[in-house]
């Protein structure tokens, strides 16, 4: 059965789920109606990009330690991004990032997963102009959902989201529900906070 997780709260994955390898991150969202003028032109979709952010002892190392759409495999080959999805429409998982826990080599300890929206500035879009954020963990061995946190705070102006974190800590793979907005207008900016 899949845990319902708050804001702040801590899950270990390796003691609740016995012999899990590998996780799929997944996340969704819709576009919240917009309110357009008569005479204003039709808004342009919003086009959130979902990242892996790897880092060795909290710290971000190297670019090569960003998984993003402009960087879908690891060069461990541990963290594999399945692709950028331009809109968000539909149900489920808009995109997927495949972790391999049991192959994460030994000096990465967090791996932080954020989602920033495409052109925020240019476009004027913010989180607030989002609805049904959520981000879950599934076991790749049976593709069952093991948690999931769906994040309700209002996060207008926002521009960037750190959604969550998987985390090792004594040999054991744990997931923190982080849900914080950020205004940094693209990943580059979001990511420098973790160097």
């Amino acid at each position: 059965m899949s845990i319902s997780l708050q804001k702040g709260q801590k899950v270990n994955l390796s003691k609740d789920n016995a012999g899990l390898s590998s996780v799929i991150v997944g996340l969704g969202w819709d576009e919240a109606p917009q309110k357009g003028g008569f005479f204003s032109p039709k808004p342009k979709p919003i086009d959130c990009d979902a990242s892996a952010i790897m880092l060795k002892n909290g710290k971000l190392a190297a670019k090569e330690d960003l998984v993003y759409y402009g960087n879908l495999n690891h060069i461990s080959g541990t963290v594999l991004h399945q692709g950028d999805n331009l809109t968000g429409a539909g149900d489920g998982d808009d995109e997927q990032i495949i972790v391999d826990l049991a192959r994460v080599p030994a000096e990465y300890d967090r791996i932080v997963i954020v989602v920033t929206i495409y052109e925020s500035v240019q476009r004027r879009q913010h989180f607030g102009m989002i609805k049904n954020a959520f981000i879950r963990l599934v076991d790749t061995r049976n593709n069952k959902e093991m948690m999931r946190y769906n994040l309700t705070d209002d996060y207008s102006g926002m521009t960037a989201m750190i959604f969550g974190e998987v985390y090792r800590r004594n040999g054991e793979w744990k997931f923190n529900a982080i849900g914080q907005g950020t205004n940094d207008p693209g990943l580059g900016e979001l990511s420098a906070r973790f160097r």
